[in-house]
């Protein structure tokens, strides 16, 4: 969900977070996809050229994923092969193998995706789309219900009537509105 706000429009206004490579780096690091080291090994292995056709492409994905979702809860049974072939294809990009870790004296054993173009990052955010449509109710996915809010979220409360994509601040918004108009 967090990849689908990567672009939102409070107040009417559009904001974009992914604008170039950078900060399509930054982002994949900051939603734990991507170890510091390894986003800046690929900024110097691939250059900036490359990883902004990379962060172009991430939004265009982005947005098909957007609409894919919105479609999806609507009618989850319907037949979405194509973009499920298109999917796997993203998925594809990524090639690697396994690596040994030590983390506390101990070992681990963890997969070790590898990149062989800047273009092939979009693939981290494709499995966690893989995730979300295997692993989810498509009801549960949810658009902020804020006046100008654009967020989206995945609702797992237990009751599953969330309504605002943070209660302190949309909700809050929401609460002082409705106190205002009791008050006229």
């Amino acid at each position: 969900m967090d990849f689908l706000n990567t672009a939102f429009a409070p107040d009417g206004e559009a904001v974009e977070t992914i604008g170039d490579g950078g900060a399509y780096l930054d982002w994949l690091v900051a939603a734990e996809m991507l170890p510091a080291a390894a986003a800046t090994k690929m900024a110097r292995r691939f250059g900036s050229k490359s990883m902004d056709a990379a962060a172009a492409e991430a939004r265009r994905i982005r947005e098909w994923m957007r609409q894919w979702l919105d479609e999806w809860r609507a009618a989850p049974r319907a037949d979405y092969s194509d973009r499920v072939d298109a999917l796997n294809k993203l998925l594809a990009r990524e090639s690697g193998g396994r690596e040994l870790v030590a983390n506390q004296g101990r070992y681990e054993l963890r997969d070790a995706p590898a990149f062989e173009s800047a273009q092939a990052l979009v693939a981290l955010p494709a499995a966690q789309l893989a995730s979300l449509l295997t692993q989810e109710d498509p009801a549960l996915i949810r658009e902020c219900a804020g006046s100008s809010c654009t967020l989206w979220f995945l609702d797992r409360t237990r009751s599953h009537r969330r309504l605002f994509c943070s209660a302190a601040v949309c909700g809050n918004r929401a609460k002082v509105a409705a106190f205002r108009q009791r008050q006229k």
